[in-house]
């Protein structure tokens, strides 16, 4: 296995993991704890409504997208203004719930294709 599908696959374990026990903290001037819960036990809403008070509240934007477990569209938001960060999870059902949230946040493009081909 070549190193990207490594990082690929660690990747997509956190992010599993992630979805089943992590909670929202609220946001703060400090970065916040995460406390394990269930995704049921979670904040959730429509998804119009997550997504318009994330932008309202935080100037948060989209900055990431992916289809996870049990077709669940995972989604990051962050601030590049405020460093805040907020992690969805949208349902099947269409409500969208908050997974977890934090500050520093910084867009990166760093270059990986140099692992591409490099031996595991």
């Amino acid at each position: 296995m070549i190193r990207t599908d490594v990082l690929n696959a660690t990747l997509a374990a956190l992010a599993a993991a992630t979805l089943t026990v992590v909670a929202p903290a609220a946001k703060s001037e400090e970065a916040p704890a995460l406390t394990p819960v269930p995704v049921a036990g979670s904040t959730c809403a429509a998804r119009e409504t997550v997504v318009a008070r994330l932008a309202s509240r935080f100037g948060e934007t989209r900055r990431g997208i992916g289809l996870g477990t049990k077709n669940r569209v995972v989604e990051i938001f962050a601030s590049p203004e405020s460093g805040s960060w907020t992690i969805t999870v949208t349902l099947p059902d269409g409500r969208t719930c908050l997974l977890a949230t934090g500050q520093s946040w910084e867009d990166r493009m760093d270059d990986l294709s140099h692992l591409a081909d490099a031996p595991a």
